[in-house]
């Protein structure tokens, strides 16, 4: 039976993807204004979708499905753009000599990426406190006092951040 299951998972799966990818992949150009980038994320969205497949009966409305799928994956490639061009902007700002090879702006976008990723999954009052803590040095009083907290309330917020970035250490 479970054989069963899946392959009309993937049944759906494909009758989802032929009646709706071109309409996504328009969608996905309009709010880009680039058919790559959009031929991307489409095939992004439905590598999600084939990912969680089993819900697929479930689904209603399938392009309000696909578009809040591809919506996440479009604030992503947004937020990557744009982390992309400030660290682009910081490498202009360096001396030649001290601008990092290739590879290695790589490896340094890959890993700012990855905080990112960690940052934004962060609840905003946690990642607020760990970012004030961290970039800004400000001390936990300063921060508590900011955010209309207790100091012992910050602390924990610090804490979880802190319990975040070593679990993200771990799966590296």
């Amino acid at each position: 039976m479970g054989a069963n299951v899946f392959s009309a998972s993937q049944d759906d799966v494909h009758r989802l993807y032929t009646d709706h990818h071109g309409w996504l992949n328009g969608w996905l150009r309009k709010k880009l204004g680039n058919s790559f980038d959009a031929a991307d994320l489409a095939q992004d969205t439905f590598v999600r979708v084939l990912r969680h497949r089993r819900e697929l009966p479930a689904v209603r409305e399938p392009r309000a499905y696909l578009v809040t799928i591809a919506g996440r994956l479009l604030l992503n490639h947004y937020r990557r753009r744009s982390l992309e061009r400030a660290y682009e902007e910081a490498l202009a700002a360096l001396p030649p000599e001290r601008a990092p090879a290739p590879e290695q702006r790589l490896l340094i976008l890959e890993t700012l990426d990855h905080v990112d990723a960690l940052l934004a999954a962060l609840p905003a009052k946690t990642r607020t406190a760990f970012l004030l803590a961290q970039v800004d040095r400000l001390p936990q009083a300063a921060i508590a006092e900011r955010l209309q907290l207790s100091v012992r309330t910050v602390q924990r917020h610090i804490l979880r951040a802190y319990e975040q970035c070593i679990l993200a250490m771990g799966e590296a």
